[in-house]
C-alpha cells in the first residue's frame, strides 16, 4: 500500500480529463494528497472511496490530470471538505455579531421564529414563538441534534414515549433521531431558543414543517 502511480490505460475514466485547459482549473494535486494523508488513507483505500484506479487518483494527484466536477464533489465528501475547500478558494469573513431588529419573523405551520445564528454553520440557532395548539400531532425524526431553551410560557416535549413539561428557564438536549414533538402547554404560546444541527435543511422544513402530520424529516 504506497503512494506509487501504478500503469493506466491511456484515456482515463468519465471521472477525469487528460488534458485540461490552462487556467480551467487551479492546480490542487498538492491539496488533494495532503488531504488524504491527513485522512490517514492509503492510494489504494482513497481510490476505491471515490470509485477510481489507484493509477488515476495518483495522476490526478501530481497534476496529471484534472477532476471534473462531478469527481471533485466525490472527492470532497470522501475527504470531509467543500469543493471550495479543495480549489483553495478562502471563505468570506463571517460577522459573528447579530443585531437586534436585523432578522425579520418568518412564519411557518403557525410557528414565528427569528433566525439568531450565522449562515453557513454546523448548526443552526432560532428564536420561536410556538402558539398553542400548533403542530400539536407533528412527529418529527431526522439525523442531528437539537437544543431548547424556554423563555417564555410552558412547553410540552414528547421523546419518544415520555413527555415532558418545560417551564421557563427549563432546557432540553436530544439526540434527533429519537421521535420528538414540540407543542406549547400554555394558552399565551410558548418562547424558546432553538439550536439544531441539520445544516442541509431549512428551519421551516426541520422544525417547524406546514401543520401536516408526516414523520420522517
Amino acid at each position: 500500500m504506497t503512494d506509487t502511480d501504478p500503469a493506466e490505460p491511456p484515456d482515463g475514466p468519465p471521472g477525469t480529463s487528460p488534458d485540461p485547459a490552462p487556467g480551467e482549473l487551479p492546480t490542487i494535486a498538492p491539496r488533494l494528497r495532503d488531504l488524504r494523508r491527513r485522512s490517514g488513507l492509503t492510494l489504494e483505500t482513497a481510490a476505491r472511496r471515490v470509485g477510481l484506479s489507484p493509477a488515476h487518483l495518483s495522476r490526478l494527484e501530481t497534476g496529471r490530470r484534472q477532476p471534473s466536477l462531478p469527481m471533485l464533489l466525490t472527492l470532497a465528501r470522501t475527504y470531509g471538505t467543500t469543493v471550495s475547500d479543495l480549489l483553495g478558494e478562502t471563505a468570506p469573513e463571517r460577522d459573528p455579531i447579530l443585531r437586534a431588529g436585523r432578522t425579520d419573523p418568518s412564519e411557518a405551520g403557525g410557528w414565528t421564529y427569528w433566525t439568531v445564528g450565522g449562515a453557513g454553520r454546523a448548526m443552526q440557532a432560532l428564536r420561536v414563538h410556538v402558539p398553542q395548539r400548533a403542530q400539536g400531532e407533528l412527529v418529527r425524526v431526522h439525523p442531528g441534534e437539537e437544543w431548547l431553551y424556554v423563555l417564555k410560557g410552558r412547553l410540552r416535549l414528547t421523546l419518544g414515549e415520555a413527555v415532558h413539561v418545560l417551564d421557563p428557564g427549563d432546557a432540553a438536549h436530544f439526540d434527533s433521531l429519537t421521535p420528538h414533538r414540540i407543542a406549547a402547554a400554555s394558552r399565551g404560546g410558548t418562547e424558546l431558543l432553538f439550536v439544531h444541527t441539520l445544516l442541509q435543511s431549512g428551519a421551516a422544513e426541520l422544525c417547524l414543517g406546514d401543520g401536516t402530520p408526516r414523520r420522517g424529516l
